[in-house]
């Protein structure tokens, strides 16, 4: 059992008391296929590769800290949500987890759709050929000149967030002379088993319109009585990072509960229902993420047996899986710089990067795997928390984990799972510059997004 049964943070989860650590693995050398992406092994000398490259020749190429990912992995994921939904529904990749245009490319090519939420996102999509009947666009403050490119562009539907949203996409889609296709989120008040920070359908949050007190019905009147908007479904997110199917029963229920209060009202049954994404992935071995062939077919079953009940047509289904697919096709690889014993607690272990390139577990409190990759050990574990190289205190990397007693400056350690949300949410604090992604397949290896300089720092301070 580890500190936190929740990979996002122990606020829901069962915690142990604090000093209190699993047993070190059997096999410190051993590597979990629920965590690492695809391709990562160890080869015969005990060195991780990836793509079947070897990560000393991947940090002598491309330095470090830097993030890798697993094209094939990538595209295996992506093909296996859109094969477990089939024709009867669609899969958007959620961009906010990791975008690029090499990413836009691989999603147009396995068929899938892709959510933005934001005029970055919209256009790297649109620049690397995503078609914009095939974008969703989010984002509870969308601003005018992101919702007018976005009519402007023709994407297949924008989701509303707000009773002002409603009339500012509805105005801008009259001035443009056409009718933009539109869903309505809305906040079902059910609170996912997940860290507060990413727990988004209780009703005390930025995001959509509260199904409690008649808002949700309210807004959906207000989106059908003006000439500009299309309105085909509703939108419910429930959070981040989840595992537990319990939480989409209820919200399903309730949504499918406003589509028969809307059918009865308006005459109108909405052909859409997208329920978002926020499965949860392996970041340790203690996590058990559900397969996508699993969640299709729960979810499907779950709002099938609610229309059912309620004597509607069952909607086309929506989901927005972006960790789910990217998060598990990456990790992160360091150079130890220090290696800091403290009697009776820890190693602390220091290395080139940090919270810049990794803010989940300062933000979240979130839990990582970590192995040496540079070599094998036979050396006895050590219980070890990996620290960046910022001037923070809570510049954490990995809290807890054994890493091989003999680790010294110089070697290569990597962190699984940090496919997402590790470079969308990376900043420059301290002026550190950002770490490129390199993708690998097939053993050879690009970068996607560079490196960041110092010039680059430079040039956007014009002083």
């Amino acid at each position: 059992m580890s500190r936190s049964a929740h990979p996002a943070g122990p606020r829901h989860a069962d915690v142990l008391p604090e000093g209190h650590y699993s047993a070190p693995p059997t096999d410190l050398n051993a590597l979990d296929s629920k965590v690492w992406a695809e391709t990562v092994t160890r080869d015969t000398d005990g060195v991780l590769t990836v793509g079947g490259i070897d990560v000393r020749r991947l940090a002598e190429e491309f330095g470090t800290p830097a993030y890798f990912l697993d094209e094939d992995d990538f595209r295996a994921r992506a093909r296996s949500w859109r094969t477990a939904f089939g024709d009867d529904a669609d899969v958007f990749y959620a961009g906010k987890a990791f975008l690029s245009r090499a990413v836009v490319r691989w999603l147009h090519e396995e068929g899938l759709n892709l959510d933005v939420c934001s005029g970055g996102e919209l256009a790297t999509a649109l620049s690397a050929g995503m078609p914009a009947e095939r974008i969703a666009f989010h984002g509870n403050n969308k601003s005018t000149d992101e919702i007018r490119r976005a009519v402007e562009a023709g994407v297949g539907r924008i989701v509303l967030d707000s009773f002002q949203e409603i009339v500012r996409v509805a105005h801008i889609a009259q001035e443009l002379g056409t009718r933009q296709r539109v869903q309505i989120r809305i906040t079902v008040g059910v609170e996912a088993h997940t860290h507060e920070f990413i727990a988004t359908a209780h009703e005390d949050q930025k995001f959509g319109i509260p199904l409690a007190g008649g808002q949700a019905a309210e807004a959906v009147r207000r989106a059908l009585t003006l000439d500009g908007l299309e309105l085909i479904g509703i939108h419910s997110h429930i959070g981040s990072q989840i595992f537990d199917m319990s939480g989409f029963e209820v919200a399903a229920h309730r949504v499918v509960g406003l589509l028969r209060d809307i059918r009865d009202e308006h005459g109108v049954e909405l052909p859409e229902i997208d329920l978002g994404g926020g499965l949860g992935i392996a970041y340790t071995s203690d996590d058990d993420p559900r397969e996508p062939h699993e969640i299709a077919k729960a979810l499907t079953e779950i709002v099938t047996r609610e229309c059912d009940a309620a004597r509607l047509a069952t909607p086309r289904i929506s989901v927005e899986p972006g960790r789910a697919i990217v998060g598990p096709t990456a990790f992160t690889l360091y150079e130890v710089g220090t290696v800091k014993p403290l009697d009776g607690l820890r190693t602390y272990v220091s290395v080139d990067g940090g919270m810049s390139d990794n803010i989940r577990t300062a933000l979240y409190d979130a839990e990582y795997s970590v192995a040496l990759a540079s070599r094998v050990s036979e050396a006895e574990p050590m219980l070890c928390r990996v620290v960046g190289k910022h001037c923070e205190s809570g510049d954490i990397v990995v809290k807890d984990a054994f890493l091989p007693g003999d680790l010294a400056p110089g070697d290569l350690i990597a962190v699984p799972a940090t496919g997402a949300y590790c470079r969308s949410m990376a900043s420059n604090y301290n002026h550190v510059v950002r770490p490129p992604v390199v993708a690998v397949r097939d053993g050879e290896a690009r970068v996607i997004v560079r490196r960041e300089t110092e010039e680059d720092l430079l040039r956007l301070d014009v002083g």
